[in-house]
Order: structure tokens, then sequence, then C-alpha cells
């Protein structure tokens, strides 16, 4: 069994770039390191939106608990320490449990 959170972003015009660089250096490494798995991560420069989705083993109370110490560590203090405000609007829920498709 896996948790599923799926994250969307709008982000903040003229810094899909930016945004997207300082993802891949920085919150990839920090949510790995932190137990995190990366489920995907998709892009969709016309329209400003970034989605993405990252799991952990176990259910939504061990996904819950491991993000509170994610949230709460030194590493991600440091990956967002002097980083500007990129994200305009966001939708961060669970997904079903059961996937729909294989």
């Amino acid at each position: 069994m896996k948790t599923i959170q799926l994250r969307r972003y709008i982000l903040v015009d003229g810094t899909y770039d930016e945004f997207v660089a300082w993802w891949r250096e920085a919150v990839v490494e920090v949510r790995t390191g932190a137990g995190f798995a990366i489920e995907f991560a998709y892009g969709i420069r016309e329209s400003n939106e970034f989605v993405w989705a990252v799991s952990t083993p176990g259910d939504r109370d061990e996904f819950l608990v491991l993000e509170a110490a994610y949230m709460a560590s030194d590493a991600r203090a440091a990956a967002f320490d002097g980083v500007p405000q990129r994200i305009a609007a966001h939708d961060i829920r669970f997904v079903d449990d059961e996937p729909l498709a294989d």
C-alpha cells in the first residue's frame, strides 16, 4: 500500500523556468531524502501550470506523519530559504486509494 498526493500549482506569470529549475535542483532531493517518492511531474508552460505527485509507503496517517517531519526539517527550510514565492495558487489532495487504470 502507498499513499499518493497530487499537487497542482498555478505559477506566478514569468516564473515558470525559474520554478522548474529550482524544483529540479532542490525539491526533488529534499523530498526523496525525506522518504517520499516522486511519482511524476509535468509542466504546462502555456498556462503556467505545474502538476506533480508525491507518495509514501503506507496509509494517509503515515504520509501525514512523514510530511510533518519534512515540513519541520532543516533540509526543507534550507531549500526554501531566500526563494521568492512563485506559486500563485495551488490544489493539493490525496488521490483515491485504488488506481483506475494499469
